[in-house]
């Protein structure tokens, strides 16, 4: 039949991208580092070193994910066509809207896995640090903070990712003034740094009884969570510490604690505070290890050669300067201002679907890499 021929030739269309991405993947060498990483679990003396064996094993788990989802699509591909094949023989136009939706399944699984391969940079694999601010706006701001807290935790849980609040501090009537969480995911900060920026709310503000329509704004930093060992130089003169007593939201977003710590980099000015954690000495490791991903991002984008180059920044969270519009009123869309990518089912946005735009903004850097070099 003419349908399942032209979907059976879409199909194959997905052949030789599928047979790419294994060898941008690097399967092989995937394969035989994990056989040279068992070899060496298998050691003797090989638990004595536990943040070692821990960062061994983890890898091997990477590594066998990732080549498991390969096997999966590609297992996919060849029940799709067996599917459409034997449709098509036995003529059953039934089969045809369920032949359709795996194809398109297909595709945007080989697209995604793609864009992954795309993530090379130094700390992509790392998990990601966010901290939001409330901008421009009041009260109005604070709950547009509170409400991409939100965005991001379901983005997180979509994708089976750990999202820890590490410093909640309450807005005066709603939301929060800011916070800092830690994502915990493989390619977390691959995938997140494309979301940081100022984001603009335009909605009727729930908080004017003349049902006003309202502009506010909220920044999201992102920053890459840095392994323990490595080394950055930090004086301790250049670092300010202050005890508080924790008031956060409670809940699931952090536990009350007397011992948060807030640490301020006097030469650039960067501020981190936690109270997550119960003590006062864990509460400022963390800070430390915050305080030491904020520097080293910011010497990554800047392309600095030392920490000492960086100056710090003073950006205003303010009109002019967003990445992304969220429209509830007077029509609903959201819509990327560096790719142009847009979404009009604002809900489904603000409940996590932002993939969308992550890929769409990795597309343009590949393209933009590929045109210089």
């Amino acid at each position: 039949m003419l349908l399942f021929d032209e979907l059976r030739l879409e199909l194959i269309g997905y052949e030789k991208p599928l047979k790419d991405l294994g060898e941008a993947l690097g399967l092989e060498k995937m394969k035989k580092e994990i056989i040279e990483l068992e070899e060496e679990a298998g050691k003797e003396g090989f638990w004595n070193d536990i943040e070692n064996s821990q960062k061994v094993l983890k890898r091997v788990r990477q590594l066998k994910n990732k080549i498991a989802a390969y096997e999966n699509i590609v297992s996919s591909y060849e029940d799709v066509l067996t599917l459409i094949e034997l449709a098509n023989e036995e003529e059953d136009e039934s089969l045809f809207d369920e032949c359709e939706a795996a194809v398109k399944d297909v595709k945007k699984s080989i697209e995604n896995m793609t864009l992954s391969t795309l993530l090379s940079g130094e700390y992509d694999g790392n998990n990601a640090i966010l901290n939001f601010h409330a901008g421009a706006g009041g009260t109005e701001a604070m709950d547009w903070a509170d409400m991409l807290f939100r965005m991001y935790q379901m983005w997180a849980s979509r994708h089976d990712f750990k999202f820890t609040c590490l410093d909640y501090l309450d807005g005066e009537e709603a939301g929060l003034k800011s916070a800092s969480v830690l994502i915990e995911g493989e390619n977390a900060y691959g995938y997140l740094k494309s979301e940081k920026g100022i984001h603009r709310l335009v909605r009727v503000s729930p908080f004017d009884s003349s049902g006003r329509r309202h502009t506010s704004f909220a920044s999201l930093e992102v920053m890459p969570e840095i392994d323990d060992d490595t080394e950055v130089e930090i004086r301790p003169e250049d670092v300010q510490m202050d005890v508080y007593r924790a008031s956060g939201a409670g809940g699931q977003k952090v536990n009350k604690t007397s011992s948060a710590v807030r640490l301020t980099h006097i030469p650039t000015g960067i501020v981190v505070s936690c109270q997550v954690e119960r003590s006062q000495v864990q509460n400022r490791a963390v800070c430390m290890k915050m305080l030491k991903s904020k520097l080293i991002e910011i010497k990554e984008r800047e392309n600095l050669e030392k920490i000492e180059d960086i100056k710090g920044e003073q950006r205003e969270i303010a009109w002019g300067s967003q990445i992304r519009s969220y429209v509830f009123m007077p029509y609903t869309l959201v819509k990327d201002h560096r790719t142009n990518f847009e979404n009009g089912n604002i809900n489904a946005v603000m409940d996590g679907d932002i993939d969308g735009f992550i890929n769409a903004y990795l597309s343009m850097q590949s393209r933009e890499k590929l045109s210089q070099g």
